[in-house]
């Protein structure tokens, strides 16, 4: 800093100091024409608005996730999509008895131990 001609501090030697380069106003001309793009709106079963601005040429999706809740969004405000079902956590013995009735299981289970004595000789 210097002193100034009335004695007020200066900032010294450089004018457009505190700016980056490439700051400033940009306009049109210097970043080219944007390309030509279209909006759609999206609506989710919480009533959430989402607009997406896709390229003119672009093809437009069926569904959008709402970036606030996360659930699928479709064009018609009036019918959204319905949130999808989630199901509850299943254990592995959950899934097994959807496969196998309790008799099967107790089949399986006499043939394993019948094995089993066979090897330890009793």
């Amino acid at each position: 800093m210097q002193l100034g001609p009335e004695g007020a501090l200066v900032a010294g030697g450089n004018a457009i100091r505190g700016t980056r380069v490439g700051a400033g106003p940009m306009g049109e001309a210097e970043r080219g024409e944007a390309a030509p793009r279209h909006r759609v709106g999206y609506w989710c079963s919480q009533a959430h608005e989402t607009r997406v601005a896709f390229a003119a040429d672009a093809e437009i999706p069926e569904l959008w996730d709402c970036p606030r809740c996360g659930l699928p969004a479709g064009q018609d405000a009036q019918s959204p999509p319905p949130a999808p079902r989630t199901e509850p956590y299943k254990t592995h013995l959950a899934y097994v008895r959807e496969r196998r009735s309790d008799a099967d299981g107790d089949a399986l289970l006499e043939e394993a131990l019948a094995k089993l004595r066979a090897r330890r000789g009793a």
